[in-house]
């Protein structure tokens, strides 16, 4: 990868996502597990945020609260500076209006029995081009492709499980350019794509942002990955924020030692691989 991104200071600017005491529990009594335990967060319009955990931190269980997927047990969510009220189906699409994602695994994220000029219609129709000409929809998404540099030519009347897991990762980002909703949650949306592609994905999410003007929550386990992108950077630990700031502080100049740990765990390709917290956590076991 290319040396990391500029960072940009969103202290004090407009908020579009916060959270307070946000908690989710499964189970009860002795069989209760605590997965995302009282969490407090502020995400600013047009910020570039990293949640960075291992497997079982909780991140995907906040991910899922975020996006309306799961309740929280205890705390609330504000979106727009307003408590977020998802209490019925109505009010649930309208937020999705604003909010949407893309996953790791695009597999299983396109209906296999919809043709690609579907799928992307669809978003058009979504954000109110339903009567469109025809000629004007294409070129909406021809623009769209063009902007994760696909051909939409070459992908008319094709279904998404004839793309490369590359090419289905690209035209997830091309929906979100149709759509332009205004945060994007991208969860580990780089994990099953090769080093060359993972790179190029990352910057198409930093080109979409810094063309919308949208805030891009990227949740990944890795803290190379959120180094390399973030302007801000959250640590996740048991289902806590053990740390969280902006990138340079969290990353060059790490308080908790949970985060000392990830960064430590990363290799480096000129130094010695330091294997110690392998044996320990072998030992644990």
């Amino acid at each position: 990868m290319s040396e990391k991104k500029e960072r940009h200071d969103f202290t004090g600017g407009p908020l579009c996502l916060s959270g307070r005491n946000v908690t989710k529990a499964f189970g009860l009594g002795d069989r209760k597990t605590v997965a995302v335990d009282h969490v407090d967060f502020d995400f600013h319009e047009g910020e570039f945020v990293s949640i960075v955990g291992e497997s079982g931190s909780g991140k995907t269980t906040l991910s899922k609260m975020l996006l309306g997927l799961l309740n929280p047990t205890e705390g609330e969510i504000l979106f727009e500076g307003k408590v977020r009220d998802i209490s019925t189906a109505r009010k649930k699409r309208e937020y999705w209006k604003g909010i949407q994602a893309i996953f790791q695994d695009p597999f299983s994220s396109f209906n296999v029995f919809h043709k690609i000029d579907s799928v992307l219609l669809d978003c058009i129709n979504m954000r109110g081009g339903r009567n469109l000409s025809q000629e004007e929809k294409v070129r909406l998404m021809t623009e769209a492709c063009s902007f994760v540099n696909l051909k939409f030519a070459e992908l008319t009347n094709k279904y998404p499980f004839e793309l490369s897991g590359g090419q289905m990762q690209r035209l997830m980002i091309a929906r979100i350019f149709l759509l332009k909703p205004r945060i994007l949650l991208a969860d580990e949306p780089t994990s099953m794509v090769d080093a060359c592609s993972r790179a190029t994905i990352l910057d198409m999410l930093l080109d979409l942002r810094d063309e919308t003007g949208m805030t891009i929550i990227f949740i990944t386990h890795d803290i190379g990955l959120a180094y390399y992108i973030s302007d801000t950077v959250y640590i996740m630990e048991h289902g806590r924020f053990v740390e969280s700031g902006k990138a340079d502080e969290v990353i060059l100049h790490p308080k908790a030692a949970y985060t000392k740990r990830l960064i430590s765990d990363v290799p480096k390709i000129h130094e010695e691989w330091d294997l110690s917290t392998v044996d320990l956590l072998a030992k644990e076991e």
